[in-house]
């Protein structure tokens, strides 16, 4: 049953990680693993003053947390069902970013039917950690193991698939005839979405853990090496760097000719996109963040790991709220979502807050039974937040009720895509689901 309270779960958090090796690593120098897919790879660098740790081994663990090394076979890719749906009223026919818009908002302002049910499952290779991006008529997602994959979005049928045999943490990205995605060794690809053909490939100094993001003829994207990176849309040229001072896991954010990315340094970076400059000073927030800006209008808010919530006006470039939850400490690793009304966030501490969007003022609390390490989606009057306990959430935007819920035996680790009246989520079993609503009889589905 949902719990709307302005009381705090008591479990803590580690915010630390042990590793086998006995090295301590804490904040930003360790990407949170999640779920019950890690990889297999440990691999540690050092660079500009800073370490870069990427851990990556799968596991199966009881619910003991006694775990055990396990070798998985591939599975094969099999649509479980394909009914004909009936799409909404959104006349949106694409969900090109993972959070759904260049200023990374995490907000549609389309409803979604009240009456949803799974209209396809397709069983992919791998965990699926990231939100799958919409065009083309097809949906393309990618897994921790290196492969990416093209589904038709009507019927779930692979389109095509490549295998990379590395790692991908970060969602595609889709512009016009490219989809550019970045990977766990720092290598940059663009692909024809149609065909899955590599048109051209680049390279960073570092991890990539956040989607690639686009302005006018180039891409730009993050990595662990502390870089922001421009190419060239068209071949993968390199066109210009911005350095920070730290590891960056986020996607950058754009508003404008400018873009903005929060960073391990503990500051949000505004750069100008055609020069690669940075654009007056950088803000502080007062801790590290790997959570990705979320932008409407002139304001930009952005969770911080030492849990704080900040909003500032980017064009005067001052702070206009900090949120900070009094009764409990809370630890942000995923992003914001953001209306003209609501900030929400969702925390590692399993609370989902509501906070007014133009003073900070909390509106309504939502305790989970787990952590929701995906960023929450706001559609219409609707939060949508897929949590590691296996549900998939649909609460009210104004009240914080629960409205709606999907519930799978593992866990969701990203956020779902809404577009078209459906919505498509990926598990960490590798399922990918579409969620719509099915032909009544010649009826037509009114919104």
């Amino acid at each position: 049953m949902m719990q709307v309270t302005g009381n705090r779960a008591s479990e803590a958090y580690n915010r630390s990680c042990l590793l086998p090796s006995g090295v301590f690593f804490y904040g930003c120098a360790l990407f949170p693993l999640r779920g019950r897919n890690f990889g297999k790879m440990l691999k540690i660098k050092m660079q500009n003053n800073f370490m870069t740790c990427l851990v990556w081994s799968k596991f199966s663990y009881t619910k003991m947390c006694v775990g055990s090394l396990v070798f998985t076979a591939l599975l094969f890719l099999v649509p479980l069902s394909n009914e004909k749906a009936v799409l909404g009223t959104d006349k949106s026919t694409e969900w090109n970013l993972p959070r759904g818009n260049a200023q990374s908002s995490g907000f549609t302002p389309i409803e979604l039917p009240s009456d949803l049910t799974v209209l396809w499952e397709t069983k992919l290779d791998e965990a699926i950690e990231t939100t799958p991006v919409v065009g083309h008529g097809k949906l393309f997602t990618a897994d921790i193991f290196g492969k990416l994959y093209a589904l038709d979005q009507e019927s779930g049928e692979l389109s095509w698939k490549r295998d990379y045999e590395t790692g991908f943490l970060a969602a595609p990205a889709l512009n016009g005839k490219k989809m550019v995605i970045g990977d766990v060794d720092g290598n940059v690809y663009a692909l024809n979405p149609e065909t899955g053909e590599e048109l051209w490939r680049s390279e960073t100094g570092g991890e990539i853990s956040g989607s690639a993001a686009f302005f006018e003829d180039m891409v730009v994207i993050a990595s662990q090496d502390g870089k922001l990176y421009s190419f060239a849309l068209k071949d993968g040229a390199p066109r210009w760097t911005y350095q920070t001072e730290d590891q960056v896991r986020c996607s950058p954010s754009i508003a404008g000719n400018r873009t903005f990315l929060g960073g391990c340094d503990g500051q949000l970076h505004q750069v100008d996109l055609r020069t690669g400059k940075i654009v007056g000073d950088p803000l502080p927030l007062g801790g590290p963040t790997g959570s990705t800006p979320a932008i409407l209008g002139s304001k930009v808010v952005l969770p911080i790991m030492d849990g704080l919530v900040l909003a500032f006006n980017w064009q005067k470039q001052e702070k206009l709220w900090t949120y900070e939850d009094i009764d409990r400490l809370q630890e942000y690793r995923s992003s914001a979502a953001i209306t003209e009304d609501f900030v929400v966030v969702s925390s590692q501490n399993k609370q989902v807050d509501a906070l007014s969007s133009d003073t900070g003022e909390l509106k309504w609390s939502y305790t989970l039974k787990r952590r929701a390490d995906a960023s929450p989606v706001i559609a219409g009057k609707d939060v949508w937040i897929a949590a590691t306990d296996g549900r998939l959430i649909r609460l009210s935007l104004n009240q914080g009720s629960e409205i709606w819920t999907y519930e799978i035996r593992g866990a969701f680790l990203a956020a779902p895509a809404i577009i078209n009246g459906r919505l498509f989520i990926g598990d960490d079993d590798g399922v990918m689901r579409c969620f719509g609503v099915l032909q009544d009889a010649g009826k037509e589905i009114d919104q």
